[in-house]
């Protein structure tokens, strides 16, 4: 009825932890999910990067249409 619990090993006893094909399995797979979303999400950030350096250098060419030169003024005293 009640599923059978496992024994406790004895104090000292060496625990040997046995992995299935089928956990090594699901782990790579959640490893390769995590690695595609990185990546998608560096192309995200990539594009971004792209847009704001585009928008830096649209100001910084205003900003340096906007200067003038430099004008002499004359004190007539």
């Amino acid at each position: 009825m009640f599923p059978r619990s496992k024994p406790t090993p004895p104090a000292g006893a060496t625990v040997v932890h046995v992995r299935t094909k089928a956990a090594d399995t699901d782990d790579f797979l959640k490893a390769h999910r995590q690695i595609e979303e990185q990546g998608t999400m560096i192309a995200q950030q990539q594009k971004q990067i792209e847009a704001l350096t585009a928008g830096l250098q649209n100001v910084s060419a205003q900003l340096e249409m906007g200067k003038t030169a430099p004008q002499t003024v004359l004190n007539n005293e």
